[in-house]
């Protein structure tokens, strides 16, 4: 399958891993690109520049193929050496950039300078808007429904994506709530040339966590994220545990007077303990709505060849029938 974002990043499917605090290491990373999809390593997860260069090219060891790497742009009082991080994926001759948090248009003139093809994650159309409007190449559009950080304006990808066609020049792919075939072509129906999963791919062979965090993705419905942080406008959807009924409980009692101190405990260092140690109840992790559709725990390459397969069936059968009136005899053969 041929998109425009297949062709800006020169790989086979138009499938993004995003990039995972605690995930993204080169095994993930490089499973999707070997199966032909754009693996991203999580470059913050990377405690220095230099452990990222090396996980880069821990990475290239394990694929000929493109990958690409995370950085999330986060207001603090001690930034990340961001110059030295970027300096690290030029050197490892990364060609892509997913980036995440904060504008990115103080970076773009190194970015662009050292050849690198940028995709930022928006969680609105003004915000896509900017994207475009500083050079970046590509916008993976994340609905209400990611894990993650979802924005404060509530707008799930039905309404987000048809949007974004309308407004944006530049390519986009679709994030949030994206898990198969299905996903695949309803987001190539509304106006993306991909799609971005995250909470999908956690759940595989590959995945470099703890096996209590994929049988937890496993278990749980699409009825079992909750958001927190609402009173810090730091929105975060994560999945249901004790730990996050404790914060839930503080933001109860704190109200409006919330402050992020308040719940240290719940947020502070959470995802080694997670995504290392398998406790389940340490506090708040990322997780999308699409959980209510993870029911397996296949290979990087059994999803994504599943996905392609299935989404070809979707498109040239069950939406081919509807159009020469042969649905009906489909029925039963119909992947949806």
């Amino acid at each position: 399958m041929k998109t425009a974002i297949t062709e800006l990043f020169g790989i086979q499917h138009p499938i993004i891993q995003g990039g995972m605090h605690y995930v993204g290491f080169a095994e993930l990373a490089a499973a999707v690109s070997n199966a032909g999809g754009l693996g991203i390593i999580t470059g913050l997860t990377q405690r220095t520049p230099e452990l990222l260069a090396k996980e880069i090219a821990r990475c290239r060891d394990m694929t000929d193929k493109p990958f690409g790497v995370n950085l999330t742009f986060l207001p603090s009082f001690t930034a990340p050496p961001y110059p030295e991080y970027i300096a690290a994926i030029k050197e490892g001759g990364v060609k892509a950039v997913e980036t995440a948090g904060r504008s990115p248009e103080a970076y773009m003139p190194a970015l662009k300078a050292a050849g690198i093809k940028v995709i930022h994650k928006c969680t609105s159309v003004r915000h896509s808007l900017k994207a475009e409007k500083i050079g970046c190449d590509a916008v993976s559009v994340d609905g209400f429904e990611c894990g993650g950080h979802p924005g404060e304006d509530d707008i799930p990808n039905m309404i987000l994506l048809p949007r974004a066609a309308d407004e944006l020049k530049i390519p986009f792919v679709a994030s949030g709530g994206m898990a198969d075939a299905r996903s695949l072509v309803a987001a190539l129906s509304m106006g993306a040339a991909g799609m971005n999963m995250g909470t999908r791919f956690v759940a595989t062979r590959e995945a470099p966590v703890h096996a209590n965090v994929k049988q937890a993705l496993v278990k749980a419905t699409e009825l079992d994220t909750m958001l927190v942080m609402r009173a810090l406008r730091n929105t975060e959807r994560v999945l249901k545990n004790k730990g996050v009924d404790q914060l839930l409980e503080v933001e109860r009692e704190k109200g409006a007077s919330l402050k992020i101190e308040d719940i240290h405990e719940q947020v502070a260092g959470v995802y080694p303990r997670v995504m290392v140690d398998g406790d389940m109840d340490a506090g708040a992790w990322s997780c999308g709505m699409v959980v209510g559709l993870i029911h397996d725990i296949p290979t990087v390459k059994e999803l994504i060849d599943r996905i392609m397969r299935e989404a070809e069936q979707i498109i040239r059968q069950r939406l081919t029938g509807f159009l020469d009136g042969t649905v009906a005899d489909l029925a039963t053969r119909a992947v949806a």
